[in-house]
């Protein structure tokens, strides 16, 4: 279980964070059009429940489409689909954090504003970020524990498969030692 919290966890934040760079800095861009795409994106993806979301990937997506689905990829769509819109959120924070006048300075200098996005603010603002997106990565791999409604047998569905073999509840005790451990190496 151990193995496939991490595995779904590493490939959905990689994908999130490819999601969420490209949605955050869409958050920030001069158009009001990629702006608002970016908007409705976060908002939508912050607003709808992940259970809700993973029944929607897991159940409707493929009876729409006439397709089987993994619990596996299901789960990476959701935690990616989730995680990216809280990303975008860390970079459009961290964007923001950036004192306004290094953006005009920039452009005062003749630097274009992806120029001056990339070289100036870009690398500020990702100091800015890091202690953020590594608590979004903590809570990734805390959140596929949701993933077992769908039939994604991680950690915490591995423990449950455990207790009901064994009628030890003390299984539990093992999986936040786990959790523990796990989460305070990646912090």
């Amino acid at each position: 279980g151990l193995g496939t919290t991490l595995f779904v966890t590493l490939v959905s934040i990689a994908i999130a964070s490819v999601l969420g760079i490209l949605f955050g800095l869409m958050s920030v861009a001069p158009s009001k059009i990629l702006r608002g795409i970016s908007m409705v994106y976060v908002d939508i993806m912050r607003g709808i429940p992940m259970m809700v979301l993973a029944f929607f990937v897991f159940f409707t997506i493929p009876q729409l489409l006439g397709i089987k689905m993994v619990a596996t990829i299901a789960a990476i769509i959701v935690l990616s689909l989730n995680a990216g819109a809280y990303i975008a959120e860390l970079v459009r924070g961290g964007i923001n954090a950036v004192d306004k006048g290094q953006l005009e300075a920039a452009r005062s200098l003749g630097l274009p504003y992806s120029k001056a996005m990339r070289k100036i603010i870009l690398p500020q603002a990702i100091k800015i970020m890091i202690p953020s997106f590594i608590n979004q990565f903590v809570i990734t791999l805390k959140d596929t524990t949701i993933l077992s409604v769908i039939g994604l047998v991680e950690l915490t569905q591995s423990g449950k498969i455990v207790v009901a073999r064994t009628y030890d509840s003390n299984m539990w005790f093992v999986i936040a030692f786990i959790y523990s451990v796990v989460i305070t190496a990646l912090t």
